[in-house]
């Protein structure tokens, strides 16, 4: 956003007025203008009825009154032309007040939309670093010298330390529901919590896009973001899960043993960003932060409606950032896409903020 706009979409900008309070004045500006003409036209319309009955009398007075008649004509007709006068004031200030009112009422519907803007993308920026550091985590986990043990060897005594070892990463990583070390046929092979998630190790997540993206990945240094979705194996709890492949001797470059998955919470940490955006109180209760994946899924939500259900339609024309009229042209539709963040480059997600008409 340029200095001006910010300026523009400041409410009170270095003691200056606010666009509303120049709206305001502009309309009490109009009103005034509409009453003193009024006044000016009630007093010559009382100016040529005393010339009426000033010609009405000279004529009763024949020739004496002659002289007198001049006047009063000419006191008529200085009525009409100000009447005339009072007539095209008004309209001209009229219409000069309507237009600067146009005027303030697009610069304020402009730098509200700029503002809007500016708010769906600290939304989406948020997110992006939070879950770059989830793509930092999985590569690093996957190194651990217990899970690549385990998953050249996955004996009972090299599993039951690879669970040990994913358990004390959750006790200082609280974002995370759980952790999965997969062998390459998609059968888990250690979790994180299995108290409170029993009964996963054995299973098979073979069919499941994420393990089959992570299982082709080419290197240790590359990760696999999945969509936002609820996981059944754990609780139905949406999560955002990242992989990367476990790589014999903990190098990048080294041969495939297997897959690390790590299911990010991400419904609480979602929620504390879109709740936490700072929308002015008196526009909170017609305004909805949200986040939304590439095919404009709502994945999180400042009213908690619509997660994982909802398609937000709105026209983007294929911009990075913009503002639209919300549904049957009422309020507006804020948009940002994810610019990404160090190297992870996003999924496509935006921003949205939509505000109902005030």
């Amino acid at each position: 956003m340029t200095n001006q706009a910010r300026r523009l979409g400041d409410d009170r900008a270095e003691g200056g007025c606010a666009l509303s309070d120049i709206a305001a004045a502009a309309t009490t500006l109009r009103q005034a203008a509409h009453d003193k003409t009024q006044r000016i036209r009630r007093i010559t319309s009382q100016v040529k009825m005393l010339a009426l009955n000033a010609r009405i009398e000279s004529s009763r007075v024949g020739e004496h009154g002659r002289g007198f008649t001049v006047v009063a004509n000419e006191v008529g007709a200085v009525g009409e032309a100000i009447a005339g006068l009072a007539r095209e004031l008004e309209a001209d200030v009229d219409g000069r007040i309507v237009g600067l009112q146009d005027q303030v009422s697009r610069l304020v519907t402009r730098a509200q939309g700029e503002r809007l803007v500016d708010l769906a993308l600290n939304a989406v920026e948020l997110i992006d670093r939070n879950l770059y550091e989830r793509t930092c985590d999985v590569r690093w986990w996957a190194t651990d010298a217990a899970l690549v043990a385990c998953a050249a060897d996955p004996e009972p005594a090299t599993a039951a330390y690879a669970e040990k070892r994913l358990g004390v990463i959750l006790s200082a990583y609280t974002v995370y529901l759980d952790l999965w070390l997969c062998d390459l046929d998609g059968r888990i092979l250690a979790t994180g919590r299995p108290d409170r998630f029993p009964g996963l190790r054995g299973q098979s997540v073979a069919q499941e896009p994420w393990f089959r993206q992570a299982a082709a990945l080419a290197s240790g240094d590359e990760y696999v973001a999945a969509d936002i979705r609820a996981e059944p194996r754990l609780g139905g709890a949406q999560v955002a899960t990242y992989c990367a492949s476990v790589r014999r001797d903990g190098e990048a470059s080294g041969g495939p043993l297997g897959v690390l998955a790590i299911h990010f919470d991400w419904e609480p940490q979602a929620r504390a960003i879109v709740e936490g955006v700072r929308v002015a109180p008196e526009d909170r209760a017609r305004t909805r932060v949200l986040l939304v994946d590439a095919g404009q899924r709502v994945i999180a939500a400042s009213d908690g409606i619509g997660i994982l259900s909802e398609r937000l339609r709105f026209d983007r024309d294929d911009s990075a950032s913009g503002v639209v009229p919300g549904r049957s042209g009422k309020g507006l539709v804020a948009y940002h896409r994810t610019p990404g963040y160090e190297t992870y480059r996003g999924l496509g997600w935006y921003g949205v903020i939509v505000q109902g008409a005030g």
